[in-house]
C-alpha cells in the first residue's frame, strides 16, 4: 500500500515546539511507530528505542532515571507502556533540564503506547504540566483519499461545497479507514488478522497493564459490546450478560477502553436542562473489527442485514469524527443527545466557545423534513449557541431544510 501521510504530524511536531513530553497514544498497531519513526528522519531528528526490545525494557527496568539521564536528546521512547515505572522517573528528568535550561527545554522526549493513558491516572499524573497527549487512530478516510477539506469547519461555516468527481460507497471506506495492515484487504485477509489482534492483545497487553482474575471474559464482553454499537451504556445489563457483577463489568470494560478497543460518547447536557438522558452511547474504535465481531461482510451487509446496517455506518460516522477532531486545529468535544421522551440526536459538536452542531446519521439515500425533529429540538433548547444542524445520508447533493438545517452526503467527511 502507499504510503500515508498522518494528519496527527503536524499536531504532534507544534507540541512539541511547547512541551518537554509529548506522548502519542492510540491502538496497537494504528501506525505510531510508523510516524514517529518518520518523523525522526526528517522533522524530528531523535534518538529512537522500542520497549519492544527486550534489552532495552531490562535496562530501563532495571534502572530508570539512568537509563534516561545517559540517553542523548530529543529521545523517542516507542511502546513506553510496558514499563509504567518509568513516568516517576522521566518526570525528574524533565524537571532537572528545566532547572538548567528552562528556555530550551521543551522537545526532548516523544513518547508512543498502546493504551489510554488518560484512563490510567497514575502514570498521567506523574507528567502533569509537563506532557501533551496525542491520540493516533487507524487510517481515517480523509487520510486515505487525501481530503484536503476540513469538514467540521465547513460545518461551523455552514459553508457546504458540492463535488461532481466520484466518490467511494460507504462500504469501500469502512473498508479503508481501518488499521494499516489491513487497509483495502479482502475478508478473509483481515479476518486471520484481526483474529491475531485480538489474541496479542488480550492476552499480551491486558496482563501487562492489569491483575484482571477472569481475563478470558473478555472476549465475550467484547462480542456482547459489538451486539449494540451506538447503544446506551447499561453496565449492569452488560455485566450481566457476561457473568460479571457490576462493578466488576465495568472495570473489564474501561480496560477495553484503555486498549481503544472501544470508546463511549458521553450525553449533552447543561445544568439548567432538567430533562435530558444522562448516560454515554458506546462504540467501537474500528468499524471493520465490529463487523469481524458479529461475523459479516461490509461489502454485502447493505442487503444482508440491512436492520444492522445502519448502526454499523453510524459507528462509522463515531469513527471518523472522532479522527477528525485528534488531528482538528479547532478545539471540539464529542457528545450525543437524548431526551427523557427520546427525542436525539447521533452526535454533537461543542466548539471550546460553547458553539454547537449538530448531527443525525441516515444511511439511506432519502431523507425528509421529520428526520429534523430531533435535531430541531436540540436547536430551540441550545438557542443562540447553534451553529447548524446536518444530517448525514447516503445521497449525492447539498439539501437545505430550512434555517442552517441542511442534507449533506456522507463524502463530506473526507472529500
Amino acid at each position: 500500500m502507499r504510503q500515508v501521510d498522518r494528519k496527527l504530524s503536524k499536531s504532534i511536531l507544534f507540541s512539541l515546539k511547547n512541551n518537554p513530553v509529548v506522548f502519542v497514544n492510540g491502538p496497537r498497531q494504528a501506525g505510531k511507530s510508523t510516524l514517529v519513526q518518520n518523523l525522526a528522519k526528517q522533522d524530528f531528528p531523535a534518538q529512537y528505542i522500542s520497549f519492544d526490545n527486550i534489552t532495552q525494557l531490562a535496562a530501563a527496568t532495571n534502572a530508570p532515571y539512568d537509563f534516561l539521564s545517559l540517553q542523548g536528546y530529543p529521545l523517542i521512547i516507542d511502546e513506553v507502556q510496558m514499563l509504567p515505572d518509568l513516568f516517576r522517573p522521566l518526570k525528574e528528568v524533565v524537571d532537572n533540564i528545566r532547572g538548567k535550561d528552562k528556555k530550551h527545554s521543551n522537545g526532548k522526549f516523544l513518547l508512543t503506547g498502546s493504551a489510554n493513558i488518560m484512563a490510567l491516572p497514575q502514570l498521567s499524573n506523574a507528567l502533569v504540566g509537563r506532557m501533551s497527549i496525542k491520540t493516533l487512530y487507524p487510517f481515517s478516510t480523509s487520510e486515505i483519499l487525501n481530503g484536503k477539506q476540513d469538514f467540521l469547519k465547513q460545518l461551523f461555516k455552514k459553508s457546504f461545497q458540492n463535488i461532481k468527481k466520484s466518490q467511494p460507497n460507504l462500504e469501500e471506506c469502512i473498508s479503508l479507514a481501518t488499521f494499516p495492515d489491513v487497509s483495502g484487504k479482502k475478508n478473509r485477509e483481515y479476518s486471520e488478522w484481526f483474529d491475531s489482534y485480538l489474541t496479542t492483545l488480550l492476552q499480551r497487553d491486558v496482563r501487562a497493564l492489569s491483575q484482571l482474575k477472569k481475563i478470558n471474559v473478555l472476549p465475550s464482553l467484547l462480542r456482547v459490546l459489538a451486539s449494540r454499537p451506538g447503544g446506551l451504556v447499561n453496565e449492569a445489563s452488560i455485566s450481566r450478560d457476561v457473568g460479571l457483577n457490576a462493578m466488576t463489568g465495568k472495570e473489564y470494560h474501561n480496560i477495553l477502553q484503555a486498549m481503544f478497543l472501544t470508546f463511549k460518547v458521553p450525553p449533552w447536557y447543561r445544568n439548567t436542562l432538567k430533562r435530558l438522558v444522562k448516560s454515554p452511547k458506546n462504540y467501537f474504535t474500528d468499524t471493520l473489527l465490529l463487523c469481524h465481531l458479529q461475523g459479516w461482510k461490509i461489502n454485502n451487509l447493505r442487503k444482508s442485514k440491512p436492520e444492522s446496517y445502519g448502526r454499523i455506518v453510524e459507528n462509522f460516522v463515531a469513527t471518523e469524527l472522532t479522527k477528525l477532531i485528534s488531528f482538528s486545529d479547532i478545539s471540539l468535544r464529542l457528545f450525543h443527545f437524548r431526551t427523557s421522551n427520546n427525542k436525539e440526536v447521533d452526535f454533537i459538536l461543542e466548539r471550546s466557545d460553547g458553539k454547537l452542531a449538530a448531527i443525525e446519521v441516515k444511511s439511506s439515500s432519502l431523507v425528509k423534513e421529520s428526520d429534523f425533529e430531533g435535531i430541531k429540538v436540540f436547536q430551540e433548547l441550545s438557542h443562540k449557541d447553534f451553529i447548524c444542524g446536518v444530517i448525514l445520508y447516503n445521497g449525492q447533493h447539498i439539501v437545505p431544510f430550512g434555517k442552517n438545517l441542511f442534507a449533506v452526503p456522507f463524502y463530506h467527511l473526507w472529500q
